[in-house]
Formats: C-alpha cells, structure tokens, sequence
C-alpha cells in the first residue's frame, strides 16, 4: 500500500503566466554550452581543447578529485570556446554543433554505475549531506527522485512524462542497482507510470510548496543521520538514465517550461541541456516598456540570466517577470494593495482567495533588518528543523550547533519559501550554501 504523507506546513504562491499543457520545438542554435558552475562542488579539470571534434556523450572536462566523474557534450560538434574568468575559473566549455548529430556509442550491458560514470550521467546525482555532486566512492543508503515540482511557475513532470514512461521506468530500474529508490508523488497526480512504478517506494506527499523538494521528502520518509549519504536525482534526469540503458547513447534533451507574465505565449519546449536562451526567448518577451528580469531555472531558486544565457544542466523552467526597478509608486506603503500577494495578510488582497493570480516583481521591497524570532521560518518550512535557529547558528559560524540543528539534512531549496516571507530580508538561500560548504571543508 502507497505510503500518503500530509504535509500542512507551507505556502503556495499563486503566480500569472502558467505554461499550457503544450510541447513545442525551437530551432537549434549554433552554439551550446556546459557550466560547471551548474554542477555544485566540483573542481573541473578540462580534457579538451578549443578546435577538438566530440561526440554527444564525449567528456568536456572531468573532476580533479574524482577524474573518473565526467561531463559530456550535450551534441556533437567543435568545441569553439574554453571560457574562463578571474583567475582562470573555468566559466563553460562550447560546442558550436555540427548539421547532423552524432552520439558516442556505449555498453550497456556493462556495471550500472560504470556506465553511468563513462556517459557523464552520473553528474547528475547530487549527495546530501552539502547538496554537492556525488562521490562515486560513496555508498549511498537511499536514491531519493522527487517526480513533482511544488514551487510557483513549475514545471508539471506529468507533461513531460507522457511519451516517455518507458525510458522513465528504465531509468527507475537501473538506479535500483545502485541502492534503494524512493519516488516521491504528489497527491495530484493520476498518471500510472508514476503511482505504480516498479522497483522503487512510492510515497505520496499532499500539501503545499515546498512539499516537492527532495529534502523535504528525505525528512520524512528517511532523515540522514551523521554519517549517512543519500544520492538525489531529478526526474527528468531518470529519463536522461533510461534513454542510456535502452539506446546505449547520451541524450539531454529536455521538456522545460518557458512561464512567467512577460512571457507572450507560456508552454513547454524541447531543448537540450546547455542550449542558448536566445532561441527559446526570442519574439516571446512582452513589450511593456518595464524593464524584465530572466530567470534560468524557477522564479524561487533560479539564477537571473540574459537571453545571451545558457540553459543550466539542471534547470526544468525558464521565467520572466517584471524588475520592478523602474516601477515607482506613490504612497506604495499605506495603498490597500488589491493586486499584490502578502503571506501576512498585510495588503487586502487576501480577500479574493486563494485563485487569484498575482504579477510580482523581482524587488525586495525593503533592507536588511535584525532577525525577530516570530515564527515566519517554521510556518512554511515543512521539515522537523528549527529553520530559524539554524540561520543563525550558521551565521554565527557555531559549527556544533549546525550539526545538532540538522544542517545535513538541508539544501539552499528548501528554504526559498522562507526566504520570500522573510521580513528581515536575508538571503537564506546564500547563507545556507555558505553555511554547507564550510562544513564540508571542515569535514574533509
């Protein structure tokens, strides 16, 4: 019997310019790139040179502590550009891809995670604790795949599913050789390729954002105690896996959603992993003579972006919102506020329900202020931590108290409901990758 986990803490943030259930194509552009910025923890270390011819599937670069994790071509083509910055960070590797694409062949029949490793699918996983790329060396007690996203503006993985429930399966299938797979569901979802998948636990979750966070869904089904190790993966990425095992050929391309109330006609396209926005972007950008801010992945954990931009290894959506720096309002303070949303009921739109669609800015709306323990943190953080007390211990830089507070158990994710709530205007997001990464170094 199909576990079902209610969840009442939370908050969900009704937003305009929800794609429609429809897939379409964009052409292919020139240039593609991967970022190993997009891949958290990683050293890179790159294994080709600009003018090289690859494959799909060829690596690009490798991890220094852990040469035999690599990052592949997402299409075959010449590498054009070896990009670095300050001190000669690697920034991306390019491909300009050629006319017809070809794809390296690989075995199959060989060790799961061999495989995985040769095909550069397996930087995909990420580890918890620290929410890093994951340690081959590692012996993980869980796989944990979130199959919906609860976040505003979201991708609906029942989507992108459809068609493609037969990779998905196999994708399920292979990672259960490598540990114990937990496929978490949401409460409204119907599709059989997800409620009665084989070789994994199926658990229901029903509730509000963050309820489709992996982290969240690690808390309650199998919290990490010091010491443990659970791999993540996303579910389009077990579909990326399931095309390998069935074809024997890498094969990144994505079903995203392009959402937002600046975008002209928001619905699902077919991309590939690195491609460059200007395709999906062009003629789709209102005109309302207001600046507009781009987002590389979702509106609460994305990352702000051009139309130069390239598509981030993990994002699932791209969206557009008004900035909000040229908006100026008078006596915006004390209006009653009939089309803005308040988590506190502050302004009156509150009095329209819960179906209202709300156009939001990217603006903070304030500074910097002291922390005030009222709460705001734990009535929308769905996890058995005291969220507030942990900002602060990591702000603090009081290390034990971060360990007993549950810091393992934690992403930067899943405190982006906290942080849009938040009137103290932290950057909990920053302050929680910060946080991990002196942890992990401390600990290494």
């Amino acid at each position: 019997m199909t576990k079902v986990i209610k969840l009442r803490k939370g908050l969900d943030v009704n937003l305009k310019g929800k794609p429609a259930d429809e897939i379409a194509q964009v052409k292919c552009p020139g240039e593609y790139a991967l970022q190993p910025d997009d891949f958290t923890g990683l050293k890179p270390k790159v294994v080709v040179k600009e003018g090289d011819k690859v494959l799909a599937g060829d690596a690009l670069f490798v991890d220094k502590l852990h040469p035999e994790v690599k990052f592949t071509s997402p299409v075959s083509g010449v590498v054009s550009l070896v990009e670095r910055g300050d001190r000669r960070k690697l920034l991306s590797v390019r491909v300009k891809c050629d006319e017809k694409q070809e794809a390296r062949e690989f075995d199959v029949k060989q060790d799961v995670k061999a495989l995985l490793l040769e095909s550069g699918l397996f930087g995909f996983f990420r580890s918890r604790p620290y929410d890093v790329v994951a340690n081959p060396e590692d012996k993980p007690k869980a796989i944990f795949v979130s199959a919906f996203n609860s976040m505003p503006l979201s991708q609906d993985f029942e989507v992108v599913l459809k068609g493609q429930e037969k990779e998905f399966q196999a994708g399920l299938s292979a990672l259960a050789k490598l540990a114990k797979v937990h496929l978490g569901v949401s409460a409204k979802q119907t599709a059989n390729a997800l409620l009665q998948a084989k070789d994994c636990e199926v658990t229901i979750f029903d509730g509000p954002a963050p309820a489709g966070n992996v982290g969240v869904q690690i808390n309650h089904v199998s919290p990490i105690n010091k010491g443990e190790v659970v791999w993540t993966l996303g579910a389009e990425e077990v579909i990326f896996v399931g095309r390998l095992m069935l074809t024997g050929k890498v094969d990144l391309t994505r079903t995203i959603a392009l959402a937002g109330s600046e975008v002209k006609f928001p619905k699902y396209y077919k991309v590939v992993v690195g491609q460059k926005l200007t395709t999906l972007l062009e003629g789709q950008i209102e005109d309302n003579g207001y600046h507009v801010r781009i987002i590389d992945g979702n509106v609460m954990t994305g990352l702000k972006t051009t139309e130069e931009g390239f598509l981030g290894a993990h994002r699932t959506e791209v969206n557009v919102i008004p900035e909000g720096d040229d908006n100026a309002e008078m006596l915006g303070w004390i209006m009653p506020r009939f089309n803005e949303f308040s988590a506190s009921r502050s302004y009156c739109s509150w009095l329209f329900g819960k179906k209202k669609e709300y156009k939001l800015d990217a603006r903070i709306k304030g500074g910097e202020r002291h922390m005030i323990f009222s709460g705001e943190y734990d009535r929308v953080f769905p996890m058995d931590i005291f969220a507030g007390y942990l900002i602060k211990a990591i702000i603090t830089g009081d290390i034990d108290r971060q360990e007993a507070l549950g810091i393992y158990e934690v992403a930067p994710e899943d405190f982006a409901i906290a942080e849009f709530v938040d009137s103290s205007k932290l950057e909990l997001q920053r302050i929680v990758r910060e946080g991990l990464d002196i942890l992990r170094k401390e600990n290494a």
